[in-house]
């Protein structure tokens, strides 16, 4: 089945919808309708777990509460970042709430394993390894290559816009929408551009308005140095609605089911282990919370390439990088991920997907 976006022809998985499925769901009240107590005699219990308040009253006594929920937009900026050692919530210490201003100079303490973590002019750094004076790590080759200043320089100086040429690739307008809609969900959430580059799309999101806080994340400093700069030029960038940090995407700094959305451009065939970023992510996913990534897929005649998937195998071994097949292959991917709600999108070797965390 075709549908058009724009001037493009998009192929729709027959087997999926292009509207996730819980949109009609994922609805969230602004504010729970109680009253302020009048009566002396009335008690209350709260319960944190559930953030409900139970009011005990005689019979006779008039009540009247008001009070907003738990997950206001204030507070979706706070409590999200965790220990990548524990997962367990970090203290901050620094000015307050979360912003790419705030980030210089605060710190992070983890109440169970009293490690701290600080903040560069940048970004935060939020990897295991964070802070190791003698200590380095390397990864393979795919992501070390981002790393690297000449290509994080070119990444969006020609590099990403050369997908669109070989790939498929909309172009970042078209990409932007058909993202939108998987995520309309999820609006005035919280949201997490995993693997974000130079901050393509990160930057696209805190402009939109459509989200409470976008955590532009990436492994690679020189990436997200670039992603700063970028913001520094803009004038009257909403700064106050994005933070930067480094982080493992097989080890994500976030508190369980704290993100209500996870997008990750162009970035699953560049993850060591896709299973284990994955897995992160619908690790760290509310209940009804979104994830939606594009990459590309390698069929059609390569279908008819001997021996190509233990080509693969070999590629993936050398640089690092994994080459998916065929769209069965992610959707079984996000499926034994805990994902569900599977839809995608193709054009030519472009594939944009999305599923949903249980609710």
């Amino acid at each position: 089945m075709a549908t058009i976006v724009g001037n493009w022809s998009w192929v729709v998985n027959p087997r999926s919808r292009l509207i996730n499925p819980y949109t009609a769901i994922r609805k969230r009240p602004l504010f729970l309708n109680t009253a302020p107590l009048t009566s002396p005699s009335a008690s209350v219990s709260v319960s944190a777990s559930t953030s409900t308040v139970f009011v005990e009253t005689n019979s006779s006594d008039p009540v009247d509460v008001e009070k907003e929920v738990s997950n206001s937009a204030d507070k979706k900026k706070k409590n999200i970042l965790a220990c990548p050692i524990c997962y367990d919530p970090v203290a901050w210490t620094g000015e307050p709430g979360l912003s790419v201003e705030s980030v210089s100079g605060s710190s992070l303490q983890c109440s169970t394993c009293r490690k701290t973590y600080f903040g560069n002019e940048t970004h935060f750094e939020l990897t295991a390894a964070s802070g190791a004076k003698n200590y380095g790590e390397f990864m393979p080759i795919a992501t070390e290559l981002f790393r690297t200043p000449l290509v994080s320089f070119l990444y969006e100086r020609g590099w990403r816009q050369s997908f669109s040429a070989w790939g498929g690739f909309p172009g970042k307008e078209k990409e932007f929408e058909l993202t939108k809609k998987f995520l309309e969900p999820v609006f005035g959430g919280n949201i997490v551009d995993a693997s974000c580059a130079s901050g393509l799309f990160s930057r696209l999101f805190a402009k939109s308005g459509l989200f409470s806080l976008v955590v532009a994340l990436d492994y690679s400093e020189n990436m997200l140095r670039q992603c700063y700069e970028f913001i520094k030029q803009e004038e009257n960038f909403p700064k106050e609605n994005i933070i930067l940090v480094r982080a493992d995407i097989a080890r994500l700094p976030f508190v369980s089911s704290s993100i209500d959305a996870v997008h990750a451009g162009a970035a699953l065939h560049c993850w060591p282990s896709p299973s284990a970023a994955v897995a992160e992510i619908s690790r760290v996913l509310r209940p009804g919370g979104v994830f939606v990534a594009t990459t590309y897929i390698l069929d059609g005649p390569f279908t008819f390439v001997p021996f190509l998937r233990d080509l693969r195998q070999y590629t993936r071994q050398i640089s690092g990088s994994y080459v998916f097949l065929s769209e069965r292959e992610l959707e079984d991917l996000c499926k034994a991920c805990g994902l569900v709600g599977f839809t995608s999108v193709r054009n030519g070797a472009f594939v944009m997907i999305s599923a949903t965390k249980p609710t």
